[in-house]
């Protein structure tokens, strides 16, 4: 997973508008743009094997497209449908369902981890650490993904199902020593958003997984909406993720259950979905909280989880930065499994965003994206 950013072969056809309309619902404007002839240049430069983007504005997207190859040197072509990763940009769904659960009195923000956890052994520095605390990065939490001493493959093979996984992995990780105390330095860290996942399956003693779906990707009609690699085993039915070598060597890689991080992080970076799906996710928060004619959050939770409280530019699942182009105050993140890419930039002032991918990790896919959103947020702005 990485902080969040400043600002050759088959080129797809859009699919039939009829067939997008039904797959992206209320959110597809009826004049969107075929961005494609954007894309495509861009992904040839950085020799990507896909790139897909989509511009919202005003509760609709006006801007779609997706170009390149799901498997590289496949044949077989990307389409706007297709589901890609989005690594840490997962991390505002998750903020945002903590915030459903705010309003629902399941959760406070100053709830502390002492009484979130009560049963959890845990190092005495953290028993002060808030739900807030942990939602903007200053919880004291290393910047490390794995407790000391444990590796990617010991966090994946960890037993029980992936709620108990995650309970143990918060022992694990509340049990190092911190790294400061609570509020008082920013350490990025999808330990911290882990736990707060944590603390709301303990709340409702539901799984992280099915919150997301039954809170979020139900309401808001995201379909394609899931968790962990993309496509099925044996089958390029969705874009496969690529990992760009030291020499420039691109490397496909299938999908399987060791093929994304584990579990543990799901509520830090495993969610991936089609671009018009992510789209919707982005205008519930462009919208002040509703969706399709239903308030599914109150525009005062989504200010709550905007708010930098603790100083820097960082707050529930979103870098806080100033752009004129965004009329002021905008929100961005970046997310990255090292085997894609994803980047948003969504200004609330002016009701507009634009949300850019690739199944490509390790090279310069952020140099890429920040063309694709510089490039459409030029083309785009109102």
């Amino acid at each position: 997973m990485k902080n969040i950013t400043k600002a050759c072969l088959l080129t797809v056809a859009m699919l039939p508008a009829l067939v997008q309309s039904i797959a992206m619902g209320s959110a597809l404007g009826p004049d969107a743009a075929n961005i494609a002839d954007i894309l495509e240049p861009i992904r040839k430069e950085y020799k990507l094997p896909a790139l897909a983007a989509v511009v919202v504005s005003k509760g609709k997207v006006i801007g779609l497209g997706a170009v390149g190859e799901r498997k590289y040197k496949s044949g077989v072509s990307v389409t706007t449908n297709d589901r890609f990763h989005l690594g840490s940009c997962t991390k505002a769904m998750t903020a945002t369902m903590i915030g459903m659960l705010v309003e629902r009195g399941k959760l406070r923000w100053d709830m502390t981890l002492a009484e979130a956890l009560p049963g959890l052994a845990m190092n005495d520095g953290y028993r002060l650490v808030t739900i807030r605390h942990l939602l903007a990065h200053r919880a004291g939490l290393p910047n490390a993904s794995w407790p000391s001493g444990k590796t990617f493959m010991d966090m994946h093979k960890l037993p029980g199902n992936p709620r108990q996984q995650r309970l143990t992995y918060a022992k694990l990780m509340l049990n190092q020593k911190p790294q400061a105390k609570p509020g008082e330095k920013y350490v990025y860290s999808n330990a911290g958003f882990a736990i707060a996942g944590v603390i709301a399956e303990e709340a409702t003693d539901t799984a992280w997984e099915e919150l997301m779906r039954t809170m979020l990707f139900d309401p808001l009609g995201m379909k394609t909406a899931g968790f962990g690699a993309m496509g099925t085993q044996g089958k390029i039915d969705e874009p496969w993720q690529h990992k760009r070598g030291l020499f420039g060597q691109t490397r496909a890689i299938a999908p399987g259950r060791y093929s994304d991080n584990p579990p543990v992080i799901a509520p830090a970076g495993t969610v991936h979905c089609s671009m018009g799906d992510w789209a919707k996710f982005v205008i519930l928060h462009l919208e002040k909280g509703s969706f399709a004619g239903r308030q599914l959050i109150k525009p005062e939770t989504l200010a709550e989880l905007r708010k930098p409280y603790f100083g820097g530019n960082y707050a529930g699942g979103w870098g806080v930065l100033d752009r004129s182009w965004g009329g002021g105050r905008v929100f961005s993140h970046s997310g990255s499994n090292n085997q894609n890419y994803a980047v948003v930039w969504m200004a609330p002032l002016k009701r507009y965003a634009v949300l850019v991918v690739t199944n490509q990790g390790g090279g310069s896919e952020a140099k890429a994206l920040d063309k694709v959103a510089a490039t459409l947020i030029r083309k785009f702005e109102p």
